[in-house]
């Protein structure tokens, strides 16, 4: 330790992690007698964040931690490093996304209330396998409706460190506003939308990106392909259980 500093430790720990690292999480590598309070662990991730200063990578903070990612202004050049097709969200998705993350603990009756339409069981599926979104109990009425809201991998995918740090509802005017915010953008017209690099992170030397796009207007799955008569007759079985319930 005493020819190694603590900032070095730091910056490797970091790297090799493939995930964030909180401050405690940071502690435990050290023994006992040599183990730095927090007061030392958060001055050497200062001194960390300093050193990114003009480089193509930065310390970010997020709810599981704190992770160096690659700025998002270099996504455009980033994302060639990967040749697959991108994955695309729909709008009723980011909808129905964007409902939980601001009404949590919210129901699926609730959400089909305020959209005006059925929710796609595909939607609901894909927010899950995501792990941006998780039930977290049940409404005190008739079928005991599940209640979702968004995950703490939800948040260190939009680099946000509580809640809190989402965009006003107050600003925002529209879906596209959000989009926006979220960074997410609208599809060129008469071209076919790749979506925007969000959240592509350094870790263990490796580059990992996840993309959006927001490529259907009407009520699709994840990949704006209409769901089928079965789905849909699922989907109105559900929603009639679940009702349109009222908020406690």
């Amino acid at each position: 330790m005493s020819e190694i500093g603590l900032v070095q430790i730091v910056e490797g720990a970091l790297l090799a992690a493939g995930k964030p690292l909180t401050v405690a999480q940071l502690g435990d590598l050290f023994e006992e007698p040599d183990r730095p309070d927090n007061a030392a662990l958060r001055s050497a991730l200062e001194e960390v964040a300093a050193r990114c200063e003009g480089r193509g990578y930065e310390l970010q903070e997020v709810a599981s931690g704190f992770r160096f990612q690659v700025r998002q202004n270099l996504s455009p050049w980033v994302a060639r490093l990967w040749h697959e097709r991108p994955q695309k969200y729909s709008r009723a998705l980011l909808e129905t996304l964007a409902l939980i993350a601001y009404r949590q603990p919210i129901t699926r009756g609730e959400i089909e209330e305020i959209r005006g339409v059925a929710v796609s069981s595909n939607i609901i599926k894909t927010l899950h396998e995501r792990e941006w979104i998780r039930v977290v109990g049940h409404r005190d009425v008739p079928g005991r409706p599940a209640m979702y809201a968004t995950t703490r991998q939800f948040l260190d995918y939009f680099n946000l460190k509580t809640l809190d740090q989402l965009p006003a509802l107050a600003d925002i005017r529209d879906l596209e506003t959000l989009n926006a915010e979220l960074g997410f953008s609208d599809p060129v017209p008469g071209t076919e939308a790749a979506g925007t690099e969000k959240g592509l992170t350094l870790v263990g030397g490796t580059e990992h990106r996840a993309e959006a796009s927001d490529p259907a207007e009407d009520d699709t799955d994840e990949y704006g392909s209409d769901d089928d008569e079965a789905e849909q007759a699922d989907d109105e079985t559900d929603s009639a259980a679940a009702g349109p319930d009222s908020r406690g």
